[in-house]
């Protein structure tokens, strides 16, 4: 029964973190959009404070946009803040992340070849104290010199970001680590929004209440809260990336002498950075291809990179490969042979696949933790093997299932099955 309540708060918080993230990022990218697409106004909007306006067309009518360089003349009697939809996607995403990886801190947290925490408690605490640590640093450097300095700012955060995707892929189950990465990032822009952009808005709305000219204070905030909020523009699209990878072991745990996880993940943080300036530079009226050419060719070169190994193929016996003779007594006790070992190969690999696969790949799971298969993936019998032949060599071979290896399926299992399912 508990299994079965965890998966109905894990569908309905994970439904409420998409809906919220789809409502963050959205006004994210369109406030990021129009704050780069405005256009010097007339001299008589000038004269009123306005620093910026533009004017769009949507759902049959006509909108006209005007940006204020900080205060207007008198406080609106009605203002829209936004800042809900970032609380709740971090909220909702936190609850995803005591549901799925805390609650189940064995199958999904725990990876024991790399770390041996001795218990769950042990390595939620590290989870936690990972995340904690890693926006307190951040905290620091946007506070410091360091944060005043775009160029500076940007290129300490992207190495301590490599540092800290690295980190996760030592200390956590390869899924894991890519879920960490996306916490630190989704930590880091709410963070942005509850401690940068929010107070600047604050300071503003005070001023204009107050009737007061807004200081070098306020503007230093104000000044301050863009910068956040680019910030989390760049890392909205490898943040997205993180929250779909677990749909694809063959990212996390690839099968590739090349790149290990975190290779990989570095890899897209790049890609989707580059890809994003390509849009805040048209926003900006810029067009320039070479920041959608890089990401493209990036992309190629990953995909070659991390190219699995060719499969080896079953081992035959002598038995089953020696040919019969037609009309041969011979001939027909060979095959007859063959076919017994095969049947006797089926039984060896069916025996490792209902021992490390099945509690949880059956109708009925025995494994702590889950109410249902999977995915809805059964392996019970050769034929379940054959239908989700795909999917069951990817997983094996990136050592992706058993989950943390929960079952300790052996390397020579492992490759057993993989030979097995390759040539159904």
């Amino acid at each position: 029964m508990g299994a079965y309540i965890l998966d109905w708060l894990n569908l309905f918080f994970r439904w409420f973190h998409v809906i919220a993230g789809v409502a963050w990022i959205g006004a994210s990218f369109y406030f990021v959009w129009l704050d780069m697409s405005l256009q010097k106004p007339p001299k008589w909007k000038a004269d009123k404070g306005i620093s910026g306006d533009l004017w769009a067309v949507h759902g049959g009518g006509f909108y006209e946009i005007a940006k204020y360089k900080l205060e207007p003349e008198e406080m609106p009697k009605t203002l829209h803040w936004f800042k809900w939809e970032a609380y709740t996607t971090w909220l909702t995403g936190m609850c995803m992340l005591t549901i799925v990886y805390y609650a189940n801190a064995t199958a999904y947290l725990i990876d024991p070849n790399k770390v041996d925490f001795g218990s769950n408690l042990g390595a939620i605490a590290t989870s936690l104290l990972f995340l904690g640590g890693s926006y307190a640093i951040y905290e620091i450097i946007v506070r410091s010199r360091i944060g005043k300095n775009a160029m500076a700012f940007s290129a300490t955060i992207f190495i301590l970001m490599i540092l800290a995707t690295w980190g996760a892929y030592q200390l956590f189950s390869d899924r894991a680590s890519f879920i960490h990465v996306g916490a630190i990032l989704g930590t880091i822009m709410a963070g942005n929004v509850f401690f940068g952009i929010m107070p600047a808005q604050r300071a503003l709305v005070d001023c204009v209440r107050r009737g007061v000219k807004p200081d070098e204070n306020v503007a230093n905030l104000a000044l301050m809260a863009r910068n956040r909020s680019l910030m989390n523009n760049y890392f909205t699209l490898p943040l997205i990336f993180t929250m779909i990878s677990n749909h694809y072991p063959m990212m996390y745990s690839p099968n590739s002498s090349w790149l290990s996880g975190w290779m990989v993940l570095v890899f897209v943080g790049i890609i989707t950075a580059i890809t994003r300036h390509f849009f805040n530079q048209k926003h900006l009226g810029h067009f320039k291809p070479q920041f959608l050419i890089v990401p493209a060719l990036l992309t190629l070169v990953l995909i070659f990179l991390m190219r699995p190994a060719p499969i080896a193929p079953a081992p035959v016996s002598p038995v089953q490969s020696a040919a019969p003779v037609a009309g041969s007594t011979d001939g027909d006790s060979a095959t007859a042979e063959a076919t017994t070992v095969a049947a006797s190969g089926d039984d060896a690999v069916m025996a490792v696949v209902h021992e490390r696969c099945s509690t949880c790949h059956a109708a009925q799971p025995t494994q702590a933790g889950f109410a249902a298969p999977p995915a809805g993936i059964i392996l019970q019998t050769p034929e379940d093997m054959k239908a989700h032949k795909a999917k069951v060599v990817t997983a094996v071979q990136s050592s992706y299932m058993p989950l943390g290896n929960i079952t300790k399926m052996t390397d020579e299992e492992r490759q057993q099955v993989v030979a097995y399912t390759s040539g159904l």
